[in-house]
């Protein structure tokens, strides 16, 4: 029954705001990786729905307790929130809950990491009548793209 109720909800993948598909980053300059979680609770929760057998009733509430972020060049970062969004006056430092630093460009001729931001949502249910209840993990999965570029300065 349990797993008829988290069937009814809707959990998608992270819905990714950074890496941005249309940004260009730099090789050693921070990566700053959110998700937009609260355009909607189906992305990060959230999201609650019950089923019913003959008397019994289980309810389960889902939401996004860490995204893990493989980043496409070997490394994979755990975040335990949706990240925090950059803005310019941060400038170039780390992100302070959800970030990675590219130590090189992608020297393909598509020249884009490609990764994947998986979103593991716990699930708690509960079925008071028969005195029961646990946790679960679901994951949803979602891919982008980091347009990496290594920056070369002359000084004359």
């Amino acid at each position: 029954m349990t797993r008829r109720a988290v069937a009814s909800m809707r959990l998608d993948g992270p819905e990714v705001a950074s890496p941005r598909m249309a940004g260009t980053y730099v090789v050693g300059t921070p990566m700053w990786m959110w998700m937009w979680a609260t355009s909607s609770p189906t992305t990060f929760g959230p999201m609650s729905a019950s089923a019913t057998a003959w008397a019994v009733i289980v309810t389960a509430t889902a939401e996004v307790t860490q995204v893990r972020w493989a980043m496409g060049d070997g490394i994979t970062v755990t975040c335990h929130g949706p990240g925090t969004p950059f803005t310019k006056s941060r400038g170039g430092t780390p992100s302070p809950d959800c970030g990675h630093l590219y130590e090189r460009p992608l020297l393909r001729a598509a020249g884009r990491y490609r990764g994947t931001a998986i979103a593991h949502w716990t699930v708690a249910w509960t079925a008071p009548a028969l005195n029961d209840g646990g946790t679960f993990i679901e994951t949803r999965a979602t891919e982008f793209t980091a347009d990496v570029r290594e920056v070369q300065v002359v000084n004359d």
